[in-house]
């Protein structure tokens, strides 16, 4: 089991991760990046990245890449996708794929390099 701390900045860090990329494509697109703006393209996402800790009960193991980091990888994206649809939002098919590769590059990113760098510093000691 994880402390608390390491479990809130764990979820905090995929709730940033999900409103950056939010944030990048509504700018990327020419969207306001107002606060409303961004968190209406960020509620499904969120929403999803929320599932996917639940799914993998990301509280006990959250720096795990797998199986934590992938499922709530999946979640966000699939989960965000749904939402998306049902809301009236766009889900074509190159938004997917970049939707897909770019969530993963930052949830399991930040886990990968949390990874290495704990590797580094016990080959140190």
């Amino acid at each position: 089991m994880t402390d608390r701390r390491t479990t809130a900045l764990a979820l905090l860090a995929d709730l940033v991760c999900v409103v950056i990329f939010c944030t990048i494509g509504r700018r990327s697109h020419a969207e306001g990046l107002s606060v409303a703006g961004v968190a209406d393209t960020a509620w499904p996402f969120l929403t999803g990245t929320a599932v996917g800790w639940l799914a993998a009960r990301a509280w006990r193991r959250p720096l795990s890449l797998t199986p934590t980091g992938v499922l709530v990888w999946v979640c966000t994206v699939a989960v965000g996708m749904v939402l998306r649809k049902l809301s009236g939002q766009g889900v074509a098919v190159s938004f997917v794929i970049v939707a897909s590769l770019v969530t993963a590059l930052l949830l399991l990113g930040w886990r990968g390099a949390v990874t290495a760098l704990r590797h580094r510093q016990i080959q140190r000691t």
